[in-house]
């Protein structure tokens, strides 16, 4: 009895050992596949057909061509070209600022935002 009742709750605090372990996120083509499964939903619980064909078509390719390694080269492009992005506005608000055109620094720190912003973002999608 004193046997039954030990395995009994060791099997439940197994099993509540796992329940409470984190499930591991999605990355790479997983998450990709995952985020476009999920705005499919969405568009079919709208109705859009436009959007429905567009993210079927969409998840039909990541499905067939989407490799981690593919995925990771991508993105890295992508931080690379966001890098170059952002020295290139430095450089741009730079040269206003060497000719004190008030209105074309404010333009040039506007751009240089925006290309910080794009450069953070390309670099979370890096780390997913």
């Amino acid at each position: 009895m004193f046997r039954t009742i030990t395995l009994t709750l060791a099997a439940l605090f197994a099993a509540s050992a796992f329940a409470a372990e984190p499930a591991q996120p999605l990355t790479g083509c997983a998450a990709k596949q995952a985020a476009i499964a999920s705005k499919l939903e969405e568009a079919r619980a709208r109705g859009d057909k436009g959007a429905i064909a567009g993210l079927e078509t969409a998840l039909e390719q990541a499905r067939t061509y989407c490799t981690d390694g593919s995925l990771a080269q991508k993105r890295t492009r992508r931080v690379l070209d966001a890098e170059h992005e952002v020295s290139q506005r430095e450089n741009d608000l730079r040269k206003a600022m060497n000719k004190g055109d008030a209105e074309k620094i404010e333009k040039r720190k506007n751009k240089l935002a925006e290309a910080r912003a794009e450069l953070e973002q390309a670099k979370r999608e890096l780390e997913e």
